[in-house]
């Protein structure tokens, strides 16, 4: 909710309901929690949607647009194949999303416990992250893959995962290493999408949740008391979509 505005700004008043995303500059490369905070009103501010609680508005954010801009690098079409590793976290859980949107067969990587949960989200397959995931997606779909979306950090296993995707397809990553020569050579596009703090695409994203064309995966929310509880969840991988952080009024 708006405090108050600046002299000049127009299309804003106090009290607005609002969502937004931060500039890229100083925020997003440091991070930030807070219980307010100053933000440019032209584009990276919209209109909270009424079908969405502030938790759900505030979870669209960095995540759903980084994830957007992702799918859309890879381009999947119907009856295309993804694979999204990472699938339950934020950007992930979004991105299986928006990939089954498009028609396509989307490969998730999970743990068993998040089978159900990942599938009511749209994935049709899924393949345990803790085993061999190359080998099991080798097994399901031995000419490989048309596309990848890295939303984890894989370390020495990007190569491999990465020659999972059939030559001329297309890998979108969070975690760079999607511009690699070798990936090149095989006519694969590669696209880093590192923290997408695009006010354009944030707001198709925020109106693609509005309509119900993605869920907004909240699966726990936090007092601002709690905050330290919520890192260290989110820093030993005990999570999966979204957690939302709440601040007193």
């Amino acid at each position: 909710m708006i405090d108050a505005v600046g002299e000049g700004v127009i299309g804003f008043a106090d009290g607005d309901e609002v969502a937004g995303i931060t500039p890229f500059e100083p925020l997003v490369s440091r991070g930030t929690f807070a219980e307010a905070v100053v933000v440019p009103a032209e584009g990276f501010l919209a209109p909270k949607p009424e079908g969405l609680t502030f938790e759900q508005a505030a979870s669209v954010g960095l995540a759903a647009t980084t994830a957007l801009v992702a799918v859309e690098a890879v381009a999947p079409s119907q009856g295309s194949v993804v694979l999204v590793v990472g699938a339950t976290g934020g950007v992930g859980a979004y991105a299986v999303q928006l990939a089954a949107a498009r028609g396509a067969t989307v490969v998730a990587t999970v743990l068993p416990q998040d089978d159900e949960w990942i599938r009511g989200l749209g994935a049709s397959e899924v393949v345990d992250y803790s085993g061999d995931v190359v080998g099991a997606v080798r097994a399901l779909h031995p000419e490989g893959v048309d596309a990848l979306i890295v939303a984890v950090m894989l370390g020495d296993e990007f190569g491999p995962t990465a020659e999972l995707v059939r030559d001329g397809g297309a890998i979108a990553s969070t975690v760079g290493g999607a511009d690699s020569e070798a990936l090149e050579g095989r006519g694969i596009r590669g696209t880093n999408v590192i923290g997408q703090s695009d006010p354009v695409a944030f707001r198709r994203a925020l109106d693609l949740a509005a309509d119900g064309t993605i869920q907004v995966p909240v699966t726990r929310t936090f007092g601002f008391d709690e905050l330290p509880e919520a890192l260290g969840m989110v820093g030993e991988r005990r999570y999966r979509g979204k957690f939302a952080l709440t601040v007193a009024s």
